[in-house]
């Protein structure tokens, strides 16, 4: 890196409320320190357009302000200036910190302190101009938590049953009972979700203290034994979507989605956000039915962006 970006910038006395917006406004960037009043970042568009923004609103209230190209030959030495180790060993002790108190029944709650740790994240990860490998590991760290939340909502998580996947007729498997665990998180949530909207319309749904609780005429569904639940690698979601051929525009996305909220693996760009809109639903709805019909209402939106954002990508 030869080329970089110099702020030279003098602060007006006078207001100390703009003044500290611009300070804040200027730290926000995450530009190094050469010597009081002179700053640096990487030449790139994001970190020209940062600075520029900082020497409009200094220069607005009549302070100094001087943004200039910086080109050295040795410019790489300026890197270890934005070593942002120390912030994600910080962070990554506040992780470590939320995964040893995580509980069953502090899991929801969890849920915001991750929402604080994901921006923490995602505000350092903005300035780590010279990411490397603590960036990864912060990631992963946040990843394993959020999806720990989510096996701790969903106490007795069935265990994935190496078994192949019969395909089955839709017209065979209408106005039957369905039942599964009550106080449903993703999956059986989404799973109940794709039975009433693509499988069986008429379907009567049985919320289950236990799994032994299923009555004998009922198809059981995300639990071990249940007639769908994990198989291999499928949560019972996708169990289904493949026993029912179910070949739906969007439902892929979903069903990853829903894969990832429930087990992990490749995190969808949605997830984070949805996980967030449904343990909201949850804490807030205590019935279960009213619980389907609120998250329902979620799943169906989803299903129709990812069509309309698969369409625009052909």
């Amino acid at each position: 890196m030869n080329n970089w970006l110099a702020l030279v910038l003098g602060l007006p006395t006078a207001n100390a409320t703009e003044r500290m917006r611009a300070w804040r406004a200027l730290k926000a960037t995450g530009a190094a320190v050469l010597r009081d009043g002179v700053y640096l970042l990487p030449q790139t568009d994001s970190c020209h357009a940062a600075l520029s923004a900082v020497e409009r609103d200094i220069l607005a209230i009549n302070g100094v302000a001087l943004l200039l190209p910086v080109v050295d030959p040795n410019g790489a030495r300026f890197a270890e200036l934005f070593d942002r180790a120390d912030d994600y060993t910080r962070l990554g002790t506040e992780i470590d910190e939320c995964r040893l108190q995580l509980n069953a029944e502090n899991a929801l709650a969890t849920t915001k302190q991750i929402r604080k740790l994901r921006k923490a994240y995602t505000q350092l990860a903005g300035i780590d101009y010279f990411p490397g490998q603590p960036k990864q590991q912060i990631d992963e760290a946040l990843k394993s938590l959020e999806v720990a939340v989510s096996r701790a909502l969903s106490a007795d998580e069935p265990s994935g049953q190496d078994s192949s996947i019969m395909l089955l007729s839709v017209g065979e498997y209408q106005g039957r009972i369905w039942a599964t665990r009550k106080r449903p998180w993703v999956d059986r949530l989404a799973s109940a979700w794709l039975i009433k909207r693509f499988i069986d319309s008429q379907a009567q749904l049985v919320w289950l203290d236990h799994p032994s609780d299923c009555p004998a005429d009922a198809l059981g569904f995300d639990f071990d034994e249940a007639t769908f639940s994990h198989a291999g690698n499928r949560v019972t979601f996708e169990t289904l979507k493949d026993s029912f051929e179910l070949d739906v525009p969007g439902l892929n996305r979903l069903a990853s989605l829903v894969h990832y909220l429930d087990v992990g693996g490749i995190q969808p760009i949605e997830a984070a956000g949805v996980e967030r809109v449904l343990a909201g639903l949850r804490e807030t709805i205590t019935d279960d039915d009213q619980l389907l019909n609120a998250a329902g209402a979620i799943f169906d939106g989803l299903l129709a962006g990812f069509v309309q954002e698969d369409a625009i990508d052909e």
